[in-house]
C-alpha cells in the first residue's frame, strides 16, 4: 500500500535519505526543510510525489500550517518522521542561555510541534507511525554532550508516553537511536562531531584533546542502508517502540545498563533507608 509521509529536516543526512527511499518506491513525501532550494532536485524527479515545504520547526505556527498543508495536498499522513535536528557541543559550564535554550527548541520542542500537529489526523483515521529520530546519545551520555543529550534523553521519554497514550488509536510510536553515520563531512561516526560549538573554557581543553583521540574509531554506517532499514520498519506489523539503528554502539549500551543495575543493587540498603517507615511513628 502507497504511504504518504511528512519528513522534517530533509534537506541532507538521514532525512535526506529517508525522502529518497519513500519516493523511489512509489511513495509521497511531503518534505520540509528550512530552505526549499535544497529540495528542488527532488521536485525535478519525482514530481508531484513530493511536496517541497519550506519550515523551521521551533515555527510552532508555521508546523501547524504545513502539517495541515500536507495533508490536504495527499489526503491523508500514514508516516510522520521528526528527524531534523543538530547537536550542541560543550561542556556544561560553557554553554550560554541561549544555546541550551535552542537545542531544546529545534530538538524537542520542534518535535512536539510536529506531534501535536499531526494527531488529531491520525487518531481520525486511526492508523500512523510516527518516527522520532532519537540517537544512541539518547541512551548513553558523554562529556560535552549535555545539550545534546539533555534533548534526546527527553525525546526517548515523551515518546515512549506518547505510544502508551495513542495505541487505542491504532497509531504507531517508534524511536530511531542511530549511531554514527557519514552524513556531512562523509566518514566520521562521532554522534556529536558536526555540531555547534560553545565557546571553549581552557579548564575542558585537556578533555577536549582526549575525546578528540577517540573520535573516529567506529565504522560509520550508510544513510541509504538505514533508509531501507526504514521503509522494513514502517511496514512491518508489529513494529519496536525502539531500535537502534547502525553496530558498534549496543555493547556500550548494555554495559551502559549494567553498570547502572549494579550500581542500583549496590546501593539497594540505602535506598530502602532513605524510603522511611512512616507506619511505625
Amino acid at each position: 500500500m502507497q504511504k504518504v509521509w511528512f519528513v522534517t529536516g530533509s534537506s541532507r543526512g538521514l532525512g535526506r535519505n529517508f525522502v529518497e527511499a519513500a519516493l523511489a518506491r512509489g511513495d509521497k513525501v511531503a518534505a520540509t526543510a528550512r530552505n526549499t532550494a535544497s529540495l528542488r532536485a527532488l521536485a525535478d524527479t519525482y514530481g508531484h510525489a513530493v511536496l517541497p515545504l519550506e519550515m523551521d520547526v521551533t515555527d510552532r505556527a508555521a508546523v501547524f500550517e504545513n502539517v495541515k498543508r500536507a495533508k490536504e495536498h495527499f489526503g491523508r499522513l500514514d508516516v510522520i518522521v521528526n528527524n531534523a535536528g543538530y547537536a550542541q557541543i560543550g561542556a556544561v559550564e560553557e554553554l550560554t542561555e541561549q544555546e541550551l535554550r535552542d537545542q531544546l527548541e529545534t530538538n524537542l520542542f520542534g518535535a512536539v510541534w510536529v506531534i501535536q500537529a499531526a494527531l488529531p489526523y491520525l487518531r481520525e483515521q486511526r492508523s500512523g507511525h510516527i518516527i522520532q529520530l532519537s540517537s544512541a546519545a539518547g541512551l548513553i551520555a558523554m562529556p560535552l554532550g549535555g545539550a545534546y543529550h539533555a534533548s534526546k534523553w527527553a525525546l526517548e521519554g515523551l515518546n515512549e508516553a506518547l505510544a502508551g497514550e495513542v495505541a487505542e488509536f491504532g497509531v504507531k510510536v517508534t524511536i530511531i537511536e542511530p549511531g554514527g553515520f557519514a552524513t556531512r563531512d562523509g566518514n566520521n561516526p562521532d554522534p556529536l562531531a558536526n555540531g555547534h560549538m560553545a565557546k571553549p573554557d581552557p579548564a575542558y581543553d585537556t578533555l577536549r584533546q582526549r575525546l578528540g583521540a577517540m573520535t573516529g574509531k567506529m565504522p560509520a554506517g550508510d544513510p541509504a542502508a538505514a533508509a531501507q532499514a526504514l521503509l522494513k520498519l514502517v511496514d512491518s506489523a508489529n513494529p519496536p517502540v525502539r531500535v537502534l539503528f547502525g553496530k558498534g554502539f549496543q555493547p556500550l549500551i548494555e554495559q551502559a545498563y549494567a553498570d547502572r543495575l549494579k550500581t542500583w543493587a549496590d546501593w539497594q540498603d540505602l535506598s530502602i533507608e532513605a524510603h522511611g517507615n512512616l507506619e511505625a511513628r
